[in-house]
């Protein structure tokens, strides 16, 4: 989700609201979350990880070291913005998004390729936990209406295809987006694609934490789980989780039967032309008084 029209927080622009939960219950259970997270907390108050100055390059954010040691303190951000210095919970979610983003771009260099499954199956993994303690926490409150200018956008081009010469023949696999949604149908995604779209999404965050604002970061990292990468990790997760399972378990793949992501492996072009026309008739023609087709 990089562009800002679909973030809809562009300034000038009302930025959207996650779905509201109950008070009471999400802070109690952001309680437990917090104390088993890393049994200890990770840093003081007012800590942050080390992420250099400034915002984020258009290639790529100035990453601290990885596999920083438990006695390194990361650095506080820097104090501009209204948003004060940051508590336990946005220093421990800001240190396992970082280092999430450091694992990635390590990986994709491609220096330890029998092992990158594996790896990225862990990073993943543990991102996950940190997207649940933010979609159980309550909703964050930004401390501005609008949200502020981050800077530009990092480019994820070149990461995206490292990653896809890394993966590949197993880049591709089959994903339905909404299992609540009746008969749904599985679409062809990628890896590379998957983690690339997450990693802008937590950059953008990032950018906003190294500049101080602390609310805005949580906000934009909370909403950006329920919205899009949460889901987005959450299914590079699962294809993840089944290639080291197929490989533990002696269990060959099964040929893809030229599954791709530029075709539907369920669908053919008459259904996805007529699911099209049921969407545009339920958005489009209703609200304007026209009529709807007959179905």
């Amino acid at each position: 989700m990089s562009d800002t029209a679909a973030r809809g927080s562009t300034p000038g622009e009302p930025r959207p609201t996650p779905a509201t939960t109950a008070a009471s219950a999400n802070a109690k259970m952001n309680d437990k979350m917090n104390d088993r997270a890393n049994g200890t907390a990770s840093a003081a108050p007012g800590a942050a990880p080390t992420a250099g100055s400034g915002r984020p390059a258009a290639s790529h954010a100035a990453p601290r070291a990885p596999h920083a040691g438990p006695g390194d303190a990361p650095a506080p951000p820097r104090g501009r913005g209204g948003s004060g210095a940051p508590d336990d919970f946005a220093v421990q979610i800001a240190d396992q998004i970082e280092s999430f983003i450091v694992a990635v771009r390590e990986v994709a260099k491609g220096d330890e390729p029998d092992s990158a499954v594996p790896f990225l199956l862990l990073e993943v993994s543990q991102l996950m936990l940190a997207g649940g303690r933010l979609g159980a926490h309550e909703d964050i409150v930004p401390d501005e209406r609008y949200e502020p200018d981050a800077g530009p956008e990092p480019d994820a081009d070149q990461l995206r295809e490292n990653l896809a010469r890394l993966l590949e023949p197993i880049d591709v696999y089959s994903e339905v987006f909404d299992p609540y949604v009746p008969r749904s149908m599985p679409v062809a995604c990628r890896i590379s694609d998957d983690l690339a779209d997450v990693v802008t999404d937590l950059s953008h965050g990032l950018a906003h934490y190294r500049e101080g604002r602390v609310s805005e970061a949580l906000w934009w990292w909370q909403f950006s789980y329920l919205s899009n990468w949460g889901p987005t990790a959450s299914a590079s997760l699962r294809a993840l989780q089944s290639l080291v399972a197929h490989v533990r378990l002696d269990s060959p793949l099964d040929e893809l039967d030229g599954l791709d992501t530029d075709t539907d492996a369920s669908a053919g072009d008459e259904t996805l032309a007529e699911e099209a026309g049921r969407v545009m008739a339920a958005e489009i023609a209703e609200p304007l008084g026209l009529r709807r087709p007959r179905v």
